[in-house]
């Protein structure tokens, strides 16, 4: 252990420090890892189809040109840039073929990743305080949400996400690395930096923390308030089928928000970074794999109106 503690510190003195990461992904057999590779692929697939269409759809139907459906489009922007900075290198981690990163693009990566996980957690907050004008406040609501306000909400979303993850990242690209450098995910993320760094990390420790407790719990209790209004709202209303149509304006939109809250609660809100990396790994995959899929699944299923645009579009076909 003391011989281990000064090659480190000789390691440090002399500035030779890691200079890239090994990736190791799904460790398994090799059948394992190609269909493991199969199903990232396909669903990564079917992410780019879906978000790609809602945007597409919402565009080319007049109707569609609302508030609530140009904070859909920037969703399904947001989720095929989210799944893409993350499912190629993973396939290439899996396939054996670029296991390596640099720490440069491992820091580029995690800044990449964090920043536009922060903008979904604002844009989300965003669209509950929209469901909750609609749906609250009916006859103002147009005039309440208009075009000039949802476009400063949505420019604020994503300017608050990338700045609010700008000095995290500048903090970890700061830790030093002197070996080992295999990280146990198939992507880089703080928990594996801060597992490997021989440098002090208290410094990003207490910024993730801060931070993650200021984006998620924050947006968290915005759209949690909001929630509150929506079903007290409904409550009151006298008719049954009254009471079905607003919450079906809204059941799509609290489906996405309980899955996206509950594994990002569970990944960054948390006091120490040193817990499972495997079940990390697991909730990850949830998060940037599966999510940016069902989003426009819960999306279009549950709506009429996209529904009907879809109808329209294949009709026109």
């Amino acid at each position: 252990s003391l011989q281990m503690d000064l090659s480190t510190w000789e390691d440090m003195a002399n500035g030779t420090s890691v200079k890239e990461f090994v990736l190791l992904g799904f460790p398994g057999t090799w059948h394992f890892r190609v269909s493991l590779v199969v199903v990232f692929a396909l669903m990564y697939s079917l992410t780019l189809i879906g978000n790609a269409s809602i945007i597409v759809l919402v565009r080319m139907n007049r109707n569609l040109h609302t508030p609530m459906y140009f904070f859909l489009c920037n969703l399904s922007f947001l989720e095929i840039w989210y799944t893409t900075g993350v499912v190629p290198k993973a396939i290439g981690v899996m396939l054996g073929t670029s296991q390596t990163i640099s720490f440069s693009v491992c820091i580029l990566q995690l800044f990449f990743l964090l920043s536009l996980g922060s903008t979904e957690c604002f844009l989300l907050s965003v669209m509950a305080y929209d469901r909750y004008l609609a749906i609250c406040y009916p006859l103002r609501y147009s005039s309440l949400m208009n075009s000039v306000l949802s476009a400063q909400l949505v420019l604020s979303s994503w300017l608050g996400g990338f700045l609010s993850i700008a000095l995290l990242a500048f903090l970890t690209s700061r830790l030093t690395f002197c070996g080992p450098d295999v990280i146990n995910h198939f992507l880089c993320d703080i928990d594996s930096c801060l597992a490997l760094s021989c440098s002090d990390t208290w410094p990003v420790e207490l910024a993730t923390f801060l931070v993650s407790i200021i984006v998620v719990m924050a947006s968290c209790v915005v759209t949690l308030v909001s929630y509150i209004y929506i079903i007290s709202s409904i409550l009151r209303i006298q008719s049954v089928s009254g009471r079905k149509k607003a919450f079906s304006t809204c059941s799509a939109h609290l489906s996405v928000v309980t899955i996206w809250y509950g594994s990002a609660m569970f990944l960054y809100v948390k006091p120490s970074a040193q817990n499972s990396l495997d079940l990390n790994k697991l909730v990850n995959t949830f998060n940037t794999v599966a999510t940016p899929l069902l989003n426009p699944f819960i999306y279009t299923l549950r709506n009429k109106e996209v529904k009907q645009a879809l109808r329209q579009a294949f009709q026109k076909k």
